[in-house]
């Protein structure tokens, strides 16, 4: 794969890029990467559970402590492509290290929080550092792992980020029960001494000396977080919904424009342009969106309309991570030797099954039965993921590996925001089948996800 030209990814990209690390640095360096992918994914969900306890301990309103969640989420969907160009400018082992401190501290600040104002300020500066971790996953997994075993790396971050998104919601319960909630934030501090130990073993990545735009990085935080908030608000407030999606969308264009004529632009447009990475691209928003629908309202589908109990939930959802870990390994070891396109268009396929399972099953229906649906699901959740996150990064030139991590994770998230935003619409329009009509909304996104990868596929026939 031909690098770009020295003038814009620094003099490093003259000399030939290593294939990957020589072991054992190899698998140090994987587990610092690992370790930071989990405590940015744990802490994405698993101070949901403590709201209620929060709000009453620190004399607030339900609906103002949701943004203790919120605060956190926003401020990673809105930084992560800024920031994974800043770390292409600044190096990935530097930007790693000032996420892990950003993380650090405000975990602290928020074990420490006596309001809930500094509480939700403390969440915001840990969603900075999280994304500041988040951004680079994607390049850092490119330049650790040689290219014949990146589809195996991937799949071991996909199986972390799968297992630690389900997890988020367990561990705070766990934690409820033996301790204060002080302690969900307090429990970082430990694991982040830990991996700092493991900075050395980074890798080192070409810089790009492309000063940064920080207009373009402007336009996308508006881009991203006034589009999610507008999705977000369609339910309560349709015209205020559609205004909001309007200005995300001429900030969006804008951004394109600017980003069209530069050589390593803030909006990797020159990634899209490669086949491969858009098709990826499209196909994984659609799958995570169907993802994080169907997490938001599996709980409230099992409580509400199959009556199960608090403890069932927590073993039917179970089922899903258990899917998806046990296929990963395989679609990593098939992703390196077959197309990511038929790949994933049978795993995005497999979801679509599970999803139209869950949302028709009869009132009637057992645990086994629920149990299997949501194990199908898993499984083909797991299944497109490595494939298509390997297409995604291994067609990005070496030196562009930081802006294609960034939008990696930046799909990622933007496409569990939106599947959230669903959810948020389907309850708001349908009341008391809320949940089964976000099931039908998940299965789309799904199928959606089918049709990018036919569409794919026939490209690469035709090429």
């Amino acid at each position: 794969m031909s690098a770009e030209p020295a003038a814009s990814t620094g003099s490093c990209a003259r000399h030939a890029l290593p294939d990957g690390l020589p072991t054992p640095r190899r698998h140090w360096a994987a587990a610092t990467v690992l370790t930071g992918i989990s405590l940015s994914v744990l802490d994405t969900t698993i101070a949901n559970v403590a709201l209620p306890t929060i709000a009453t301990d620190l004399d607030a309103l339900p609906s103002q402590a949701v943004w203790v969640v919120n605060a956190y989420n926003l401020a990673v969907v809105v930084l992560l492509l800024p920031l994974s160009a800043l770390a292409e400018r600044i190096g990935f082992k530097r930007m790693f290290t000032i996420g892990l401190a950003l993380f650090a501290l405000a975990s602290l600040s928020g074990a420490l929080s006596q309001s809930l104002w500094q509480l939700t300020l403390a969440r915001v500066v840990q969603g900075i550092g999280a994304a500041s971790l988040m951004c680079m996953f994607g390049g850092l997994v490119r330049n650790i792992y040689p290219l014949h075993l990146l589809g195996r790396g991937i799949s071991v971050n996909a199986t972390t980020v799968a297992v630690m998104s389900v997890l988020g919601p367990t561990l705070g319960s766990v934690i409820l029960e033996i301790a204060h909630w002080r302690w969900i934030f307090a429990i970082n501090l430990p694991v982040c001494v830990a991996v700092m130990f493991g900075l050395r073993y980074l890798p080192e990545v070409p810089r790009n000396n492309v000063r940064l735009d920080w207009l373009s990085a402007l336009l996308c935080m508006v881009t991203l977080g006034v589009f999610i908030s507008g999705v977000d608000t369609l339910g309560q407030s349709p015209v205020q919904g559609v205004t909001m999606i309007a200005l995300a969308t001429l900030a969006g264009w804008l951004l394109v424009r600017r980003a069209s004529g530069q050589p390593a632009p803030l909006v990797p447009v020159d990634l899209l342009r490669i086949r491969a990475v858009g098709f990826a691209v499209a196909a994984s928003a659609c799958t995570f969106a169907a993802q994080m629908a169907s997490y938001v309202s599996l709980p409230f589908y099992f409580q509400q309309i199959l009556g199960r109990t608090y403890l069932e939930v927590g073993m039917l959802m179970g089922a899903w991570p258990v899917g998806t870990a046990i296929v990963a390994p395989l679609a990593g070891r098939m992703s390196d030797r077959y197309s990511a396109a038929t790949l994933s268009g049978i795993g995005a396929a497999g979801m679509v099954v599970g999803l139209a399972t869950l949302a028709f099953l009869p009132l009637s229906v057992t645990n086994p039965w629920i149990m299997a649906a949501m194990f199908v699901t898993g499984m083909g959740f797991g299944f497109f993921q490595t494939p298509n996150n390997r297409a995604m990064l291994s067609s990005a030139p070496r030196q562009r590996s930081g802006a294609a991590g960034g939008l990696q994770a930046t799909t990622r998230v933007f496409g569990q925001s939106f599947g959230t935003a669903l959810v948020a619409i389907a309850f708001g329009v349908s009341g008391a089948a809320g949940p089964t009509f976000a099931l039908i909304l998940a299965t789309l996104c799904a199928a959606v996800a089918v049709a990018v990868n036919a569409v794919r596929v026939n490209k690469l026939k035709m090429s």
